[in-house]
């Protein structure tokens, strides 16, 4: 277990809860997103599918989302578990699915909008896990080593 008296980890986890209150980012922030977004893909035509494939009960799955979207965003909370491996063991997920998520998640953050510079830092680091876990599953499921396999969405 890592200790929390390492002062740089510490000061780190400080600095990025600062950052996000400052434009708004608070526990209240993450709960609407969150609850939002996945009402929108359940509904949705390419990801509802996915979804209800593997997740049954719905609050369980939401509340791991928050507690994923506190520590990515305000470096808080006690998440723990493997995105990257869940996603690989999804067949057939690509990058379609992944633009789509992201179009519904920027869909969500226009709607909650209350400062541009909240929507701009949540919607980057949510490209960023978009692109990372596209990028390990073309190179982890899909064994993938070619240069395309290597960029992410924006790239794709």
């Amino acid at each position: 277990m890592m200790s929390e008296a390492n002062p740089h980890t510490h000061a780190a986890r400080a600095a990025k809860l600062a950052a996000a209150e400052a434009v708004g980012i608070d526990p209240g922030f993450i709960d609407r997103l969150v609850e939002q977004l996945y009402a929108r893909v359940r509904e949705d035509e390419l990801l509802g599918p996915v979804f209800a494939a593997r997740i049954a009960h719905w609050p369980p799955h939401l509340a791991r989302m928050k507690l994923f979207w506190g520590m990515i965003l305000r470096g808080e909370g006690q998440f723990s578990g493997s995105p990257m491996a869940l996603h690989i063991a999804i067949p057939g997920i690509e990058a379609p699915h992944f633009r789509r998520w992201l179009d519904l998640f920027e869909a969500t953050l226009r709607d909650l909008e209350g400062d541009p510079a909240a929507t701009a830092m949540v919607a980057a680091r949510a490209r960023s896990i978009a692109d990372s876990l596209l990028i390990g599953i073309r190179t982890q499921r899909d064994n993938r080593r070619d240069p395309a396999a290597m960029k992410g969405l924006t790239h794709a």
